[in-house]
């Protein structure tokens, strides 16, 4: 697993944001089809700011989850 430090802004790939969620690419991809997760494309490129997938995972929190 790679450690990212938070002070730095940064562009992820599909892969790295993968690994950065510990979810396949495969899911990456449906987040992205379904319009759940911000994203920005570079030519046909996928990219990921860190601080907006920051932003967007502090918004998906529950506090009181229930099973």
């Amino acid at each position: 697993m790679t450690a990212y430090p938070k002070s730095e802004p940064r562009l992820m790939t599909v892969a790295e944001l993968a690994d950065y969620l510990r979810i396949s690419r495969a899911s990456v991809y449906r987040l992205v089809r379904s319009r759940q997760v911000p994203v920005s494309s570079v030519g046909r490129q996928l990219r990921f700011r860190r601080d907006s997938i920051d932003r967007w995972l502090q918004g998906k929190e529950r506090h009181n989850y229930e099973f």
